[in-house]
């Protein structure tokens, strides 16, 4: 059972963010995506081996406190979650982020270069900042609609398939419809609003360390196009392109991801 994996890794809270932890080593920082949370990184606190894994609940997710701005940009998540670090004692860290925490972690790393040793980006959202405004703001409220319409329960069953890529193995659906269904309706419209706001584009080129971006080629949300052009726009990043998976590549195929950061994060 799902719910008795996630159990083993308890949730922590240090500055009004809850959290999960495995492991001893370098420290990886993993930021999940909008409808996700610290749950997400199930497979990695499992199986990956030779770091210190510490995956939060972002402000309005899992048991952390709401951001204190109605509409929240990603400046608010990266002040955020520079508090939390620091609370940690941790000054010298790895940011593995998927989509919306792909935002943050670059809002972050921006602000402060000098405590992030390099990212890993998974399936990367790019934000709508840099969109038209009338364009901009009629896909914040499409999305918005579309949580107050279903809630969790609904969002579980219709978004989460959309997700993973047809073909992938069963857990990857069943964790991510578990993250959909323990939604924060409050927490996801902060979200929303941060994702509309939020421009990784202009953010990339404030990060000069190294960055690793992937993508897979199932990816629907954020297609593979999009993530060349963010891996671009910093000026030490690689691109890795990961065939026949969809958004959540550390949930579709842990083992690949795993092998991934091991690959580009020494121990």
């Amino acid at each position: 059972m799902i719910d008795e994996r996630i159990a083993r890794f308890a949730l922590k809270s240090s500055t009004g963010i809850s959290y999960r932890e495995s492991g001893n080593g370098p420290a990886l920082v993993c930021l999940h995506g909008i409808g996700a949370a610290s749950a997400g990184w199930i497979l990695q606190l499992e199986t990956l081996k030779g770091y210190r894994l510490i995956a939060w609940d972002a402000p309005g997710y899992g048991e952390s406190e709401f951001l204190p701005v109605e509409k929240p940009r990603p400046a608010h998540y990266a002040l955020a979650l520079h508090d939390f670090l620091e609370r940690l004692l941790l000054k010298d860290v790895v940011l593995v982020a998927n989509s919306l925490g792909c935002l943050m972690a670059s809002a972050y790393a921006a602000a402060h270069p000098e405590r992030v040793r390099s990212m890993v980006l998974l399936g990367p959202a790019g934000g709508y900042g840099d969109w038209p405004a009338a364009e901009r703001d009629a896909k914040l409220a499409e999305r918005l609609a579309q949580i107050d319409a279903l809630g969790p329960a609904g969002m579980a069953e219709t978004r989460a398939p959309t997700l993973v890529a047809n073909g992938s193995p069963p857990i990857a659906l069943e964790i991510t419809r578990w993250t959909h269904r323990h939604l924060r309706p409050q927490g996801y419209r902060q979200a929303l609003h941060c994702l509309a706001q939020g421009s990784l584009l202009s953010e990339a080129r404030r990060f000069g360390k190294k960055v690793l971006v992937a993508c897979g080629s199932e990816d629907a949300v954020t297609p593979e196009a999009g993530c060349r052009r963010i891996a671009a726009a910093f000026p030490r990043a690689e691109y890795r392109s990961l065939p026949g998976i969809g958004h959540v590549p550390h949930m579709e195929a842990a083992e690949e991801v795993n092998r991934l950061i091991a690959g580009f994060v020494p121990k």
